[in-house]
């Protein structure tokens, strides 16, 4: 059976999740295609890299403006395993990044409808739209493990 391409960039962001757990970071992962093909890739650094901007979407958006040469991402979907941060939500509007799909809600820090909706806010000069919840369970899945073995070891 064909899986969509929907599903298949999903899988892809959940791999890049995967790295990040690998390295102790907490387990979000990116990917960002345009014309049908991944041209960035991004997890979790924050820690490793003790960059407070280390997240997933941060690492991928930078990689695809290098890749373009451009900082103007139009054309471009981000898919990322959890809802993006404020931060994160933020930079998407600045590299005009058409479409975000993710996977879990984030209730605490989601700025995508979660906690807050960042792009119902009037004035942006962009408003990407917005897919959620797919392969919830698995993204959500990840992350709820990767926490509890946190709080295991403690």
């Amino acid at each position: 059976m064909k899986q969509d391409k929907t599903t298949y960039f999903m899988k892809s962001a959940l791999r890049q999740a995967k790295k990040a757990a690998l390295i102790d970071e907490v387990p979000i992962g990116c990917v960002i295609v345009k014309n049908g093909r991944i041209i960035a890739k991004g997890h979790n650094v924050r820690e490793s890299h003790l960059d407070p901007t280390g997240h997933a979407e941060m690492i991928a958006i930078r990689q695809a403006a290098r890749k373009l040469k451009s900082w103007r991402l139009n054309g471009c979907d981000l898919y990322v395993t959890i809802e993006p941060c404020s931060m994160c939500a933020g930079a998407i509007v600045l590299a005009r990044i058409d479409k975000v799909i993710f996977g879990a809600s984030d209730p605490k820090g989601g700025a995508l409808g979660s906690s807050y909706n960042l792009y119902e806010q009037p004035k942006l000069n962009h408003y990407p739209s917005v897919i959620s919840g797919v392969m919830n369970s698995e993204c959500q899945t990840m992350i709820s493990n990767y926490f509890k073995t946190k709080r295991n070891q403690k």
